[in-house]
């Protein structure tokens, strides 16, 4: 962090970028004393965190006294003191930059006496002392919550929950994404399926270290790190608190799940309602999240194609044979359908249907739609899938469009309860929906699905020519 302190002059390092334009800029250019610490490599080191964050301070002071040993005020083992003494001989604030501020929270997950321990630290270190100009913290958590106030409620947060006014500065933007796939030749639509999807303040967010590894290794293939947070993934959602198995199964479907976020403790096992436990994968990157008018009230998803596959690989180990069921058997329903088999078509649907009611309601448009979705998964390698797709006069209830560079036929697919497929194939007609699939000309697939009362399903296929 040497290009931010006053040892040194980085005006033009930053003078490209659009801060050079503010006011403020050579106002605070290089005019602090800057001290940035990455508490994964003092914290979880002994079995007390005392000793941890004695020697934390002792190399902080060490530090200091290495650029300021001209202050009389090194005989004082309180880094308080220090800093105090040093601010006021100098007139020079501090800055203090901390990564992975909440490592111990992950380390020591169970550990509350510890983790209150090192929230008073922080508080002791960098609450109202005239010595600090400016406290900045990164991590996977916002601040822990314990009794009625935070330790640290000095700090203004910014989070994946809301991102306020830095949404934009998350990740890269929908724009530069473009920007980047022409340059190096990517297929943007195949790119914004697997590495978009987050949503901060309505802004579209694209994982960065997904994009530029997808671009620099010129290939669309999943490169989420498998880290901490997997287990973190796989041992939630093995959890069926509060209905959290039929919510985990619908957004695995592409669907959006109601969401309140106002109880979350901001811990990793503070875990009581499925809220807690959908709050949290927001935060590790797993779901995105909406916020509506109502504050803390909003919906979550899975956001795009790799996350969807840390998802799928999490519920492989048991417990969820119905769902994986319906997805193993899901090219078989695809070759179905691509053949105009449609018997076949009901079949699959029918057990994929009725195996899964143990999670998803059955008489209901909705659920059966959640039902498809998972049962045409392996379609997902070859078709971008699209739900309630607005085309011509209506909404199409899913929309398979084929990849580019794919040859296989689009495919339009509408659902019927108590009527008949029949009637569900007239709609497609009737609305037009297949005049708007713009992004592809030429063999649609047209399949009608009815279902009733009695778990009995129907299935028509269709081919069309699109001009």
């Amino acid at each position: 962090m040497v290009v931010y302190s006053k040892g040194c002059n980085s005006k033009e390092m930053f003078s490209k970028y659009k801060i050079c334009h503010s006011e403020s800029f050579e106002k605070h250019l290089n005019r602090y004393n800057v001290i940035h610490i990455n508490m994964v490599n003092y914290l979880g080191k002994n079995n007390s965190i005392a000793d941890d964050l004695r020697k934390l301070c002792k190399r902080i002071i060490f530090e200091i006294k290495r650029e300021n040993g001209d202050v009389d005020c090194f005989d004082w083992d309180d880094i308080n003191s220090v800093l105090g003494d040093v601010y006021t001989e100098k007139k020079i604030h501090f800055i203090f930059i901390i990564d992975e501020w909440d490592c111990i929270f992950r380390i020591r997950q169970k550990d509350k006496d510890i983790q209150m321990i090192y929230l008073d630290f922080l508080r002791n270190l960098l609450k109202d002392h005239s010595y600090i100009a400016l406290a900045y913290m990164t991590g996977i958590l916002p601040i822990k919550k314990y009794g009625e106030h935070s330790a640290l409620n000095m700090f203004t947060e910014i989070s994946m929950t809301n991102a306020r006014e830095y949404a934009k500065f998350t990740g890269f933007t929908e724009n530069e994404v473009k920007v980047l796939c022409n340059k190096y030749d990517m297929p943007f639509d195949e790119v914004k399926q697997w590495y978009d999807g987050y949503n901060l303040k309505g802004i579209p967010i694209y994982n960065p270290r997904s994009v530029v590894m997808s671009i620099t290794g010129h290939d669309i293939e999943n490169y989420w790190t498998s880290t901490e947070t997997y287990e973190a993934l796989k041992e939630h959602i093995q959890r069926n608190i509060d209905g959290l198995k039929e919510k985990v199964s619908v957004m695995i479907a592409g669907e959006h799940v109601k969401v309140n976020t106002t109880k979350f403790q901001n811990d990793m096992t503070s875990l009581e309602t499925s809220d807690d436990v959908l709050t949290l994968l927001v935060h590790l990157g797993y779901l995105t999240y909406d916020a509506t008018e109502n504050a803390g009230q909003g919906e979550v998803w899975i956001p795009n194609s790799e996350v969807q596959q840390e998802f799928i690989n999490s519920i492989e180990d048991g417990g969820w044979e119905e769902l994986m069921k319906s997805i193993s058997t899901s090219d078989k329903l695809l070759e179905a359908t691509l053949n105009g088999n449609a018997d076949k078509v009901a079949e699959i649907i029918a057990e994929s249907h009725n195996e899964n009611t143990s999670v998803l309601q059955y008489n209901d448009e909705n659920s059966l739609a959640c039902v498809i979705s998972i049962a045409y998964y392996s379609a997902r390698n070859k078709y971008i899938m699209h739900r309630e797709l607005a085309t011509g006069k209506g909404y199409a209830d899913i929309t398979f469009i084929p990849k580019k560079n794919v040859d296989s036929p689009a495919i339009i697919v509408e659902l019927k309860y108590n009527k008949t497929a029949i009637s569900a194939i007239e709609q497609i007609k009737n609305k037009k929906y297949t005049e708007k699939i713009s992004q592809y000309t030429g063999e649609i697939v047209l399949v009608g699905i009815n279902y009733d009362d009695n778990k009995g399903h129907s299935c028509v296929i269709e081919k069309f020519f699109k001009q």
